[in-house]
């Protein structure tokens, strides 16, 4: 329960901060009882890059058990 009420906060800070960064706008196109409404988002481009990066190579060695005298 506590997980879901999370993301449900989490996701309603997102779409606060895409309408105040003009991310998405949200006009009302009719006045009626149930009016309508347009929804212009911005556009994202996404790609992929192939890099090749060097990673450093980690020995971990435990000291050796040593009995008590």
């Amino acid at each position: 329960m506590r997980s879901i009420l999370t993301l449900v906060v989490v996701a309603l800070i997102a779409l606060i901060v895409a309408v105040q960064l003009d991310w998405i706008r949200i006009d009302q196109t009719k006045q009626a009882q149930l009016p309508a409404f347009k929804a212009e988002t911005a556009d994202i481009d996404i790609g992929t890059v192939n890099k090749t990066i060097e990673v450093p190579n980690v020995e971990v060695t435990k000291p050796e058990d040593k009995v008590p005298e």
